[in-house]
Order: structure tokens, then sequence, then C-alpha cells
């Protein structure tokens, strides 16, 4: 009898398969580049946590440091990450005065300055429909040494 229900149990938890866990992606800033033009160049690492790959389509970000409004960080990446992986892409933009005389000031100075992402990555878990995460994840950039107008 004992036998039977063990049986019974085993063949239960092979017949489901795999857990399909779809959980909200982070989303972080890999490194800002102070370009020539007055532009920011943002290497975004996109991470995905579930137990799937999933499709991201976009990303709009709004970046702060501490209350200076930098922008909007935003792209169409139409990449594929695999489960419980990440990976960067980049996005360009023009930031707004207060948030690039935060950063100037933070270069400057050789300190770190914190930043906060906040809004929405579009993503399409595992050939399902498209889905809406809201993020908001807040980190630290510092100056990276010997390369000027660079912060990681």
């Amino acid at each position: 009898m004992l036998g039977a229900a063990a049986l019974v149990s085993l063949l239960a938890s092979c017949s489901s398969g795999p857990v399909r866990r779809v959980s909200e992606p982070s989303a972080l800033i890999q490194q800002l580049t102070v370009r020539a033009d007055g532009r920011w160049s943002v290497d975004l690492r996109i991470e995905n946590f579930s137990s799937i790959p999933m499709q991201f389509d976009s990303v709009d970000l709004a970046l702060t440091f501490g209350d200076s409004e930098a922008g909007r960080v935003t792209a169409q990446p139409a990449i594929s990450i695999g489960p419980e992986s990440a990976d960067v892409v980049t996005a360009v933009f023009t930031p707004q005065a207060a948030g690039k005389l935060a950063v100037a000031d933070a270069l400057a100075g050789g300190r770190s300055i914190g930043y906060t992402l906040s809004g929405t990555i579009m993503a399409t878990p595992d050939a399902a429909r498209q889905r809406s995460f809201e993020i908001k994840r807040g980190s630290q950039l510092n100056p990276a040494p010997g390369l000027p107008g660079v912060m990681r």
C-alpha cells in the first residue's frame, strides 16, 4: 500500500514538468557616459528573474538623482533574455539640466551619486501575451578611474 502511494506521488510530480514562473524583471545602470555632445549614453542592464525566457520589447524609465530629474531612459531592445539571466542595452538621450549638474558635480568631486529608475518595462514571457512590469530600482554610480566622464 505504501509503495503504491509513493509510485502515484512520483508519477504526479513527473507529469507537471518544470515550474514556469514569471517574475518581475529589473533594470539598473551598468554604465553612464557623458558624451562630448552633451548627451548621455546609458548602458542599462535588464535582469530576467523568471524561470522562462522573456522577450523585452520596450523600456521607459525616469532617471533621477536624489530630487533632480535627469530625463527618460527609453529603448526598444527587442531582445530575448534567458531564464534567470541578464543582458545590456544602450540608450542615448539628452539629460535635463538638473541631472546634468548633479552628475557633473559628482564627477568633478570624484564622488558616488545615488539614482533611481522608475517606469515600465514591456516584455513577453516565452511566446505568451505581452505584459507591462512597473519598475522602481535605486542604486549608486561611482566615477570610473581613468575614464573621464564615465560612471559605473
